[in-house]
């Protein structure tokens, strides 16, 4: 059983940085994509980052040049480094693997405020 767990977040002020670490246990050296996902209040969840099998990287335009995804497959972790974070950052963040189905972690609240 595949399961995911986020750390990392918390609070920062604006232009400031933040990790986000997704652990994974279970089967997941086969996956088609791993990825970071954020979820605002009164919004639909929405794509930050992911990494495809082969290696293929994509950020939504809103991170490009902000975030960094990484993975290390021998430690079955997924990074997230966010640097000159906004107010509109602000969410919860999820960790996501499609292993021929999606798993989601639990999330981990990113808030970016003075």
């Amino acid at each position: 059983q595949v399961q995911l767990v986020e750390s990392g977040g918390g609070l920062v002020q604006p232009g400031g940085s933040l990790t986000l670490s997704c652990a994974g246990s279970g089967s997941i050296s086969g996956f088609n994509t791993m990825g970071w996902y954020r979820q605002a209040p009164g919004k639909q969840r929405e794509m930050v980052a992911f990494i495809n099998r082969f290696g293929y990287i994509n950020y939504a335009d809103s991170v490009k040049g902000r975030f960094t995804i990484s993975r290390d497959g021998a430690k079955n972790t997924m990074i997230l480094q966010m640097n000159s974070l906004k107010p509109e950052d602000t969410a919860v963040y999820y960790c996501n693997v499609d292993i021929g189905r999606n798993h989601w972690g639990q999330g981990t609240q990113v808030t970016v405020s003075s």
